[in-house]
This record gives C-alpha cells, sequence and structure tokens, in this order.
C-alpha cells in the first residue's frame, strides 16, 4: 500500500457510507480515491473519472481493492451526491488542517463564488463561500448558501468550522456586518472589513472623520499611513493607506465589537497620460500599523486570484454541468482539494501543467497526494 493511499485512508476512513449495505459493489475509500486522482489529474466530470480509473486500473490495484473493478460513471455521481456534504467537508478539512500545520495562519480570506453551470430547470446555480488560507494557500472550508438565504447568513456557519486564532479574516462588504465582526472575535480572530452603501451611517462617520482629520492635519489623532507603487503591463498604480486608531465620532461604534481602527485607501492607476482614483474604506479590530492593514487588504484578493481564477480557468468550474446539489457542492471540495495539494507540489510548474505532469507520470501524483513533503506530516 502506498505512502498515497495512506494519506487518503487517513483521513476520509470515518467518512459514513450513504448506500445500503446490499449495493454496495464498490468500496467506498475506492470511489473517493479514484475520484481525487482523476481531478488532480485533470478530469472534470463523471465520465472522465471513469475513463481515468478505467485506464489506471492497474496502478489502482496496487493498493485498492476494486472488487468488482472500476465503478461506473453513474456510481460516481449517485455516491456523491448521496454523501452528505457537511460528512464530506469533515474529512477534507482533515487534510487541509494538516497540509496548514506547517504554515502560520496569518490571515483568512473569506468570499463567495457563483458555479454558473450547475443551475438546473427547478434549481438555481449553487453559491459556495470559502474560507482561505493567504500564506498557504489552501481552502480550509467551504459552506453552501441556501437557496433562500445569501452570504450574510452563511459566513458565521463557515466561521464555526475554523479556527481563525490570531488571524486577521477579510471580507469585503457583503460581510460587513455586526454579527459577523462579533463572531470573528468569538473565535478568537481579528476582522478587517470593507465598507460601504449597505453601512450607510457607518460609512458616512468614516467619511466625516477622515475629511476632519485631513483638514486638521490629524491634530490630537492617533494615526498611521503607508504607500506602495506597483508597475508593469505599461500601468502604474499607486496605494494609500491611512488607518485612524479609535477615532472619536462614530455613532454606532459600540454596536461593532471591539472596532479600533477606520482606514481609508486611495488607489491611483495611471496608464499612459490617464489616471484614475478609486478610494475605499474598512474597518479593523486589531491596533496595528497602516502597512499591516495594506497587506491584509492587498492578501485579501488572493481569494480571487489564485482560486477563484483557477477554479474556473484551469478546473472549468463555470463550465460544470454538475447540477445535483449535493454531488455539485462535493465535486466543488474536490477541485478544492486538488488544488490545495498541487500548490504543494515544488514542482515550478502552472497548476496546469502539474495536473497535466500527474496525469501522465503516477510518480508525480503520489507525491501529489502524500502533499510533496510541504508539511512532512501527510
Amino acid at each position: 500500500m502506498s505512502k498515497a493511499d495512506l494519506s487518503i485512508r487517513k483521513h476520509f476512513r470515518k467518512l459514513p457510507d450513504p448506500r445500503r449495505k446490499h449495493r454496495r459493489r464498490h468500496l467506498l475509500l475506492d470511489i473517493i480515491t479514484i475520484a481525487i486522482c482523476a481531478v488532480i489529474c485533470g478530469c472534470d466530470d463523471w465520465q472522465q473519472i471513469e475513463i481515468f480509473g478505467k485506464e489506471r486500473r492497474d496502478w489502482f490495484k496496487r493498493f485498492l481493492q476494486l472488487p468488482n473493478g472500476i465503478p461506473s460513471h453513474d456510481t460516481f455521481e449517485r455516491v456523491f451526491d448521496r454523501l452528505h456534504p457537511d460528512a464530506f467537508q469533515a474529512c477534507f478539512r482533515d487534510w487541509m488542517q494538516s497540509l496548514s500545520e506547517a504554515f502560520a495562519l496569518p490571515q483568512v480570506a473569506i468570499d463567495g463564488k457563483t458555479l454558473r453551470g450547475s443551475a438546473s430547470g427547478k434549481l438555481g446555480a449553487l453559491h459556495l463561500v470559502s474560507a482561505w488560507a493567504t500564506a498557504s494557500q489552501l481552502t480550509l472550508a467551504q459552506v453552501a448558501v441556501d437557496s433562500k438565504s445569501n452570504e450574510i447568513t452563511a459566513i458565521p456557519q463557515l466561521l464555526e468550522l475554523l479556527d481563525v486564532h490570531g488571524a486577521f479574516v477579510t471580507i469585503d462588504a457583503m460581510g460587513c456586518q455586526k454579527e459577523i465582526a462579533a463572531k470573528i472575535r468569538e473565535r478568537g480572530g481579528d476582522y478587517v472589513l470593507t465598507v460601504k452603501d449597505n453601512q450607510p451611517t457607518l460609512l458616512e462617520d468614516i467619511q466625516r472623520c477622515f475629511t476632519q482629520a485631513f483638514d486638521t492635519d490629524f491634530a490630537g489623532l492617533k494615526h498611521d499611513q503607508y504607500e506602495t507603487k506597483d508597475r508593469g503591463h505599461g500601468r502604474l498604480e499607486r496605494r494609500y493607506y491611512t488607518i485612524l486608531i479609535d477615532p472619536p465620532g462614530l455613532r454606532q461604534a459600540d454596536l461593532w465589537q471591539d472596532l479600533h481602527v477606520i482606514g481609508m485607501c486611495t488607489s491611483e492607476r495611471t496608464i499612459g497620460e490617464q489616471t484614475s482614483t478609486e478610494v475605499r474604506y474598512f474597518i479593523g479590530s486589531r491596533v496595528a500599523t497602516a502597512r499591516a492593514y495594506g497587506r491584509a487588504l492587498r492578501g485579501h484578493w488572493g481569494i480571487e486570484n489564485r482560486l477563484h481564477w483557477q477554479m474556473d480557468v484551469t478546473f472549468g468550474e463555470d463550465k460544470s454541468r454538475v447540477t445535483k446539489r449535493h454531488a455539485a457542492q462535493n465535486f466543488a471540495a474536490l477541485r478544492r482539494l486538488a488544488l490545495a495539494l498541487l500548490k504543494q507540489h515544488p514542482a515550478k510548474q502552472s497548476i496546469a501543467c502539474k495536473r497535466l505532469s500527474a496525469a501522465l507520470n503516477t510518480a508525480f501524483l503520489e507525491e501529489t497526494l502524500r502533499g510533496a513533503s510541504a508539511s512532512g506530516k501527510v
């Protein structure tokens, strides 16, 4: 039995089998193992997973029992649709936790993504909210947004699954809610929340505070500033971060648990001779430097660029036609697990090239399943 197989057994051995005993022609761990390997190697639907399993049958026989051969694509679909996403997620989180133990957890970015191809005649597209460790580039957990709800109710559920002690938790304006701020503090984290028009009183107070601060040259105010400059692709971007610590004049300050910092980021983008400016506002619970807040805000967009972009461009998530609800949610977890493992592999290749290498070279695939010695714990 390979070390790679031991990794899967370690993290999925407690996964409950949703099938009746007399209908279990294929072992659940065999099904899970084949699916994980297939998605790592570039398979994006159930039919491709079946084909991959048949083409790699001899390799799988080295460590899987396969009492009735490789399951059909219908079997893969039925099993993953019957697996409760919460149970599958628990195994997923266990594996991600084992990978992330070797890394500090300075920041967790939370953001939502719609799986557009998952819509059917009866159901709208599935919307998932994910927690992303920006430093280790791992998806820590995900939850589905109820069809009659939105991210505001899903984010507290996601936070209940996470240990964010000591981490900056960054969320865009949708998650700028008093209850979410309180939940982050309850879970031991510090929040950085973008403020927009959905919190009009807070936004108005922040804008007024900064207007007065600049007019008086920050007289009597504890503040800090930080500037960045990026040049590339024919454009110049400057960002100016300014924070005020425990400023007076916030009418609802007591309603936001441990609110100590308000901030603004002014972004200037110059392309040729044209310059555009954007101003964004945020709040935070940690008394820290403007540089720390600037890095947290920049780091937040990693969930868009390094997770959501990869899901759509490399893994074809938006094009996926897996529409059954549990199956779609579990397949999304397979993609995120595959991405996390591929990112840990030290090969200097794109994720797309790593998928191809894993498909062509079983030694590369086994290294990927082991976490490529990123933590030495899997």
